[in-house]
């Protein structure tokens, strides 16, 4: 199975501008109830960056900083790791567990594509355990 087949795919993802404040993200992140939103490329060259509960926390609470005067950008992993769509999953669910992290962009010729995450290959593995 290629990590293509089971990906969130771009048009379902939130992305923001680097500019946006913390607060923004959060709010974004409240609204849609997920655990991570896209940091978007400043430019064709530019690199994609994850923002998720684990930088807001790291940024805001242990570093006393303030969620409206510090930007996506100054948080945000970047650039994030990734995978390529054609992937096989097994790969890179090995990458997640090797580096300790949950979700993956899918990024090929310097394009988002989607992402995918720990649940998304568990989702899998829970459904052909039930066939």
């Amino acid at each position: 199975m290629l990590v293509e087949e089971i990906m969130t795919k771009k048009e379902n993802l939130v992305i923001v501008p680097q500019i946006s404040t913390v607060r923004d993200a959060l709010k974004l992140m409240r609204k849609y109830k997920i655990k991570s939103v896209i940091m978007d490329k400043s430019n064709i060259h530019g690199a994609y960056g994850l923002v998720t509960f684990k930088n807001i926390l790291q940024s805001i609470v242990a570093e006393d900083g303030d969620i409206d005067l510090l930007n996506v950008y100054d948080i945000a992993n970047a650039p994030a790791i990734s995978v390529s769509k054609k992937l096989d999953v097994k790969y890179a669910a090995r990458l997640m567990v090797k580096s300790s992290i949950k979700r993956l962009l899918v990024i090929d010729n310097n394009e988002l594509y989607g992402i995918i995450t720990m649940s998304d290959i568990i989702n899998v593995l829970m459904d052909n355990i039930n066939e």
